[in-house]
């Protein structure tokens, strides 16, 4: 079974005006007893808040491609940009909200809803885990209601720390548990002398295919790198009953097992670049076109791939309107603590990822729709998608087609 993993950091610092070691302060601390809201994946406010999150994550998509391999998880980032924003107060939270397309306390009460709904079984395991890290100094103060309302809403482990190579192990520890030992190192060296806060979001997916491929289904193959160049690649030869179409690319989705997440996949048309064809989309055209999907029968083959990614998103969120936060005079994160050695602001935000997909998985799994197409897909002319060139893909679950993991493939070396 393997396993896509990430991990997003979110860095606060202070204006320069000057077994883990770290104190675990929520450990005596229990969570409010917070009733979950109602989601489904028909509820207009569900569907709305996934809209949202797949646009504001195209979103990034757009601004950070480039011709390597890239792998996002929408999930973590808003998770870990949500936790922040509890923390954030006036026109900081105001332009944080307006990214998110919702206001924090209906942000907070669906990501709560989800995080339990999120299926859970053998064969199909995902695991979200956040910790909030500030650094153990006089002259600050954390606000205990910030604490609580991470406690509450996301489980948050709370840790006081040194900020020195003690930390800096600390932290990676934690990563490494959390991630299940695929993502070794957030911090390659101690915490920067002006730094007071980490706030990290973990998350670890690992799931069998519905039906794990046979050694006959394993071919070599061809594969069209992003640059031109030919690369021999293992490719894996299915038979699926979802096929997605767009008017500039054709995909499919391919089920996990007990169908309760799915691997999405969309090739764009020959001829146009996977970049020219995610400027084209929205978050609504990108689960319009998951959530209504035809149950054709499709040939599909993909190639065997794993890649390592990460990236600094400062600037990008920066981009997109969220400017007041990485700024040392106008960041107000009042709601979250303060200093007296200056003004809190986010300085870094540091994003990992790592996917394996092979015969036997990656992570995911959906539900029975698939299984009730059968009947009718021998009517019609079985469709071809080969991907063997640069290809867009998505990771799924089979209620809310929330992008867990959003990623293009433009190499398989």
């Amino acid at each position: 079974m393997k396993k896509i993993t990430l991990l997003l950091a979110l860095m606060l610092t202070l204006t320069a005006c000057s077994n883990l070691t770290a104190t675990n302060l929520m450990a005596g601390i229990k969570r409010n007893d917070t009733a979950p809201i109602v989601i489904d994946g028909s509820h207009e406010n569900s569907v709305d808040k996934v809209t949202k999150i797949a646009g504001f994550s195209l979103d990034i998509f757009k601004k950070i491609y480039g011709n390597e391999n890239i792998l996002t998880s929408p999930l973590s980032i808003v998770s870990a940009l949500a936790m922040t924003a509890n923390g954030a107060d006036n026109e900081t939270l105001s332009q944080m909200e307006e990214f998110f397309g919702s206001d924090i306390d209906g942000l907070n009460e669906f990501l709560y809803a989800y995080r339990l709904y999120l299926p859970t079984a053998d064969k199909y395991k995902v695991s979200l885990a956040n910790s909030i890290w500030f650094k153990d100094k006089e002259s600050l103060t954390i606000e205990k209601e910030f604490l609580q309302t991470n406690k509450d809403y996301y489980n948050a482990e709370v840790y006081k720390a040194t900020f020195d190579d003690s930390t800096k192990n600390d932290i990676n520890a934690w990563v490494k548990k959390k991630t299940d030992g695929q993502i070794h190192k957030l911090l390659e060296e101690k915490p920067p002398e002006d730094s007071v806060m980490y706030l990290i979001n973990a998350l670890s997916f690992d799931a069998e295919w519905q039906s794990i491929y046979k050694d006959t289904s394993v071919r070599e193959g061809e594969f069209t790198a992003q640059g031109g160049s030919k690369k021999t690649a293992d490719f894996m030869h299915s038979t699926e009953y979802g096929y997605i179409e767009l008017p500039h690319a054709i995909g499919f989705s391919k089920p996990y097992a007990d169908y309760r997440y799915f691997f999405v996949a969309l090739l764009p048309d020959e001829g146009l670049k996977v970049s020219d064809f995610i400027d084209s989309i929205d978050g609504e055209t990108l689960i319009d076109a998951v959530k209504n999907q035809s149950d054709d029968m499709v040939y599909v083959s993909m190639p065997k791939f794993t890649f390592e990614y990460g990236k600094e998103l400062s600037e990008t969120l920066m981009e997109l309107g969220i400017n007041n936060a990485f700024d040392a005079d106008l960041a107000d994160f009042s709601s979250l603590g303060h200093s007296k050695e200056g003004n809190i602001f986010i300085s870094r935000v540091i994003h990992k990822t790592k996917i394996e997909v092979d015969e036997r998985g990656t992570k995911a799994g959906a539900v029975t729709a698939v299984e009730m197409a059968s009947g009718s897909a021998a009517l019609t002319e079985p469709k071809i998608v080969e991907l063997n060139r640069p290809f867009f893909f998505l990771i799924v679950d089979s209620e809310f087609n929330m992008p867990i993991f959003m990623g293009v493939l433009n190499d398989v070396t």
